[in-house]
């Protein structure tokens, strides 16, 4: 597989994975997306999960990380069109993406993520007055 394209829309990155993800592919997204972070100082990272069909302990965790990576570096992460299938293997494997919202898809994702950069703005400026 090659890499899974990443694009800028506004304040947040979209990251659409094109076909199931091997572990290489899970560590080389991971560091795209914080170098596309980095780059563009994005608020929002939108991850595309629609046609990923297998998942396995590794790729949950990583993907786990890859939300805790995004939240270090001042940004949000909202996963969005995990299957069914995967929904129920990820919770078989006794893992949590806690912390990291979820939307069936990318309309509703992108919606969630304005609503929590939104409420995280009303709140630190209040911190501010």
């Amino acid at each position: 597989m090659g890499r899974v394209p990443i694009i800028k829309i506004g304040d947040t990155l979209i990251a659409t994975v094109q076909e199931d993800l091997h572990d290489r592919d899970a560590l080389d997204l991971q560091a795209d997306v914080s170098q596309a972070l980095e780059r563009t100082g994005a608020r929002g990272v939108l991850l595309d999960l629609t046609v990923v069909e297998i998942i396995d302990s590794f790729l949950g965790r990583t993907i786990a990380d890859i939300a805790r990576l995004v939240r270090l570096l001042g940004a949000r992460t909202v996963v969005v069109g995990i299957q069914p299938s995967v929904a129920i293997t990820l919770v078989e494997l006794g893992l949590e993406l806690r912390g990291v919202p979820a939307a069936l898809n990318v309309e509703q994702g992108l919606g969630l993520l304005r609503r929590l950069n939104g409420r995280e703005a009303r709140n630190e400026r209040r911190r501010l007055v």
